[in-house]
């Protein structure tokens, strides 16, 4: 990295872009994670093509939402623990809420949208292997709510996110990503009997995203790869 170190961000980002979209498959949705990057940031990234953004907390990302609003193709990701307290606001400012985590904020979400009339498309948080530090659904969880997630009208409720827990090896993690791409295969087929488009899985960060592919990601959520290193 020290031989672009005086380059402009605007060039780093558009290199990063540029290789990634090489890389990855066009299948594949590549969401740059912009918590804690300020606007020309994303910006430098929508102008090289990139149409995805996931923040992870509401008042830090609803004024980067007013101050890029000429920007008529950018798509917003929720990707933070979503408080039950800012859910309508989640639901009017995001296209994407990745992080809802249990059958009760899926309904409080449904309820509000339809006050909204909006129709967000959410991603079901599942603990796919045990994690202490993480919310979601252990998979048993999942299988018992999925009816009552059927009878929701009012969100589309499109796939599975998952985040492996820390500390994970290379093999454990691919272990993990294996068992999320059963999981979602097995909810896809049951889905179709009840009319619902579940068709993504949200899975691989910047430290996995290459094997998070391999086992079947449609959506990487990608932070480093894309902006760099956190400012401290």
């Amino acid at each position: 990295m020290s031989s672009t170190a005086t380059k402009p961000f605007e060039s780093l980002i558009r290199d990063r872009v540029a290789q990634l979209k090489q890389e990855i498959p066009s299948s594949v949705t590549l969401m740059g994670v912009s918590k804690k990057k300020p606007t020309p940031y994303i910006r430098a990234a929508y102008d090289c093509g990139l149409r995805h953004f996931g923040e992870s907390r509401i008042q830090e990302a609803l004024p980067k939402q007013e101050e890029l609003a000429d920007l008529s193709e950018l798509v917003w990701h929720f990707i933070g623990t979503l408080q039950s307290n800012k859910a309508k606001k989640a639901i009017a400012h995001f296209h994407w809420i990745h992080s809802v985590d249990n059958l009760k904020l899926a309904q409080r979400l449904d309820r509000l949208a339809q006050g909204e009339n909006r129709r967000p498309n959410l991603c079901l948080q599942v603990k796919v292997l045990p994690d202490p530090s993480k919310t979601g659904w252990h998979i048993d969880e999942l299988m018992a709510d999925l009816p009552a997630l059927y009878l929701l009208s009012n969100v589309a409720i499109r796939g599975v996110m998952v985040i492996p827990p820390l500390g994970l090896n290379l093999e454990e993690t691919r272990h993990c990503f294996s068992k999320a791409q059963d999981l979602f295969h097995t909810v896809q087929r049951q889905s179709r009997e009840h009319w619902v488009q579940f068709d993504q899985l949200s899975k691989g960060m910047s430290g996995d995203y290459q094997d998070a592919i391999a086992a079947g990601s449609t959506i990487v959520r990608l932070g480093r790869t894309i902006f760099g290193e956190r400012e401290k």
